[in-house]
């Protein structure tokens, strides 16, 4: 018999029944019922019931044995009856009578429990890392995260891509977020950096003749933790392509992407491959007020200025009397009561706005009613009822000022309403494009033209006339958009991508419209300038997160839920103490010194 294991805890049925078999593995909860002990036996692949009698050798010992503690058992395979049978447990219909029990590691007092999963504070959870992966929920979601890379890393093979890795160790960046410098021992004062993204490793390989990358790659960026990002390091799948338009790279991504949660979404909808809306970026501010817009939600904003305009409402008139201002409606079907639109009026005062002006419509009403409807007076207040396909029983709330400033709270308050009024579809996965972002954007800050987004991105636009504009023809440069792209789910960004400006005089001419010099691109992307000089093709991709792919999957809010061993907030190890202190004979070799 093998020493330790002939079969595992979630491998026995009721067929194995009269089978004399040996099980190790951790023990979940122990319940003693009238002087027989009942042990829950946990290994990876599942949880079987033992059974220990006064008179068995074992009883003994797992009278004093803790919670996770882990044992090796030998016993025989017995079919409980039909009245205890346990329906929630694969190995339900079969329990294991104990003869022999052994320890192979005692478990001292938990600092927290395995068993029941009751919430734990995070710092906990952090410093026993070891013990939180051991709980049912965090072991599997991990679990899936592993099944989802390998169904990535086999759908992105047959769509006809090879895996490469790129370095980790690298040069420091001039663009993007802080980077992680590592000091060169061998060039004194000079420092390595961990790679943001493979982004320039991956065009170089379009440049040497690599039709079609892709790699799970790890990204390092020095920056603050969310919710759905985690501080330090994060995975990507990360893929590139040569002699591409937008649409092949999205033909080539769908189907991956749509394959991997039709796979692991149990059974919720998946927009299908080849059907993922493409939204244009100032569509998406329009009508969601964000540009990763939640498509579950079917609530659409809409500029109703017309209707206040000159109109009796002062506080939204004297609004609009102003260049570039605009009143948009957030529609809330089933939301036509004071109790409702108060409701949203004190949610939207506790995230710091002044309020949110409304108007409902009820039976007996002529117009609508609120102080807003009672201002404009019944024609304007049933013209934005019938804007807005409304009905009795229906509300609208309503934004004013600069959209520029207000959209994103628009877009706060669209997904509360369909949230609070329960109208979103949760029981699907809604993909769609983000396309068309803006090249640049005026930086009120420093008084100039900015890149919106990407600098790297191929400007849509004809070339030679590119070349030709003005600087200084604000007007016409803001209206340029570029081939980028986003890829959205659920209101969640999942990445962006691009068609490459693969053109060293267009990338030049690019950088030149934000205000830097011909010898600063030289100096800053010379590589790259270089490599392009020597034919490179048209390419382009793009990179969707591992770890927020998952995280959708697993139905978790947090990100660090899908990250086997993450750091908290701080950016901090607390199990491994890292970051931690080093010994001066360290420092002197790679001469640092550490300034108090």
């Amino acid at each position: 018999m093998h020493a330790y294991r002939t079969h595992t805890c979630g491998q026995l049925r009721p067929a194995d029944a009269g089978s004399s078999v040996r099980l190790s593995g951790w023990v979940h909860r122990k319940r003693d019922l009238g002087g027989v002990l009942f042990v829950d036996l946990r290994d990876h692949y599942g949880i079987v019931q033992l059974v220990a009698n006064p008179d068995s050798s074992a009883f003994p010992l797992f009278e004093r044995l803790r919670a996770e503690s882990v044992v090796r058992v030998d016993g025989r395979v017995v079919e409980r009856s039909k009245e205890t049978v346990n329906p929630e447990l694969p190995t339900g219909g079969i329990e294991i009578r104990v003869d022999a029990a052994e320890v192979l590691g005692a478990a001292e007092e938990l600092p927290l429990p395995v068993f029941g999963e009751p919430d734990y504070p995070e710092d906990i959870r952090l410093k026993y890392r070891f013990l939180d992966l051991r709980r049912e929920k965090l072991h599997r979601s991990i679990l899936l995260r592993s099944q989802v890379i390998a169904s990535l890393r086999r759908r992105m093979i047959d769509q006809g891509f090879t895996e490469f890795q790129t370095p980790i160790l690298t040069a420091s960046s001039p663009e993007g977020a802080r980077d992680f410098l590592v000091p060169s021992r061998l060039h004194p004062g000079k420092f390595y950096a961990l790679p943001q993204a493979p982004q320039q490793f991956k065009q170089l390989l379009m440049v040497a003749g690599f039709d079609k990358y892709f790699q799970i790659a790890p990204c390092f960026r020095d920056e603050d933790a969310r919710a759905d990002r985690s501080p330090g390091e994060f995975y990507q799948l990360d893929f590139e392509m040569s002699f591409v338009t937008q649409e092949d790279v999205f033909n080539a991504i769908e189907p991956v992407l749509a394959g991997v949660f039709d796979e692991f979404g149990q059974g919720k909808r998946v927009t299908k491959a080849g059907s993922f809306p493409r939204i244009p970026y100032a569509e998406a501010i329009a009508k969601y007020g964000s540009d990763k817009p939640d498509l579950r939600n079917p609530l659409v904003l809409a500029d109703v200025s017309e209707h206040f305009r000159g109109g009796g409402f002062g506080v939204f008139a004297k609004i609009l009397e102003k260049p570039n201002t605009a009143v948009w409606a957030i529609p809330a079907p089933s939301g036509g009561s004071r109790a409702f639109c108060d409701k949203m009026n004190s949610w939207a005062q506790g995230e710091g706005q002044p309020g949110l002006g409304y108007i409902f419509w009820r039976d007996g009403e002529d117009g609508g009613a609120g102080p807003i409807a009672k201002n404009i007076g019944p024609d304007r207040a049933n013209a934005v009822r019938d804007q807005l396909g409304l009905k009795v029983g229906d509300a609208a709330f309503f934004v004013a000022g600069d959209p520029s400033v207000f959209y994103k709270f628009a877009g706060l308050a669209r997904n509360k309403v369909a949230d609070e009024l329960n109208l979103s579809d949760k029981d699907q996965f809604a993909f769609c494009w983000i396309v068309d972002f803006p090249m640049y954007e005026w930086s009120e800050e420093e008084k100039k033209i900015d890149f919106s987004h990407n600098p790297f991105s191929m400007p849509n636009y004809d070339h030679e006339a590119f070349l030709e504009l003005d600087p200084k023809d604000r007007a016409t440069v803001e209206k340029i958009t570029a081939f980028q792209y986003d890829i959205v789910c659920n209101g969640v960004e999942l990445s962006s991508g691009a068609i490459r400006n693969h053109k060293p005089e267009i990338m030049i001419k690019a950088f030149e419209i934000a205000g830097y010099g011909r010898e600063v691109v030289e100096e800053k992307f010379g590589g790259m300038l270089n490599a392009f000089r020597y034919g490179a093709p048209p390419h382009g991709g793009s990179a969707p997160g591992v770890d927020r792919i998952v995280m959708l999957l697993a139905g978790v809010e947090n990100i660090r839920e899908v990250i086997v061993f993450p750091f908290n907030q701080q950016a901090q190890d607390l199990m491994m103490n890292a970051p931690g202190e080093v010994t001066p004979k360290q420092l002197k070799e790679l001469h640092i010194r550490v300034i108090e």
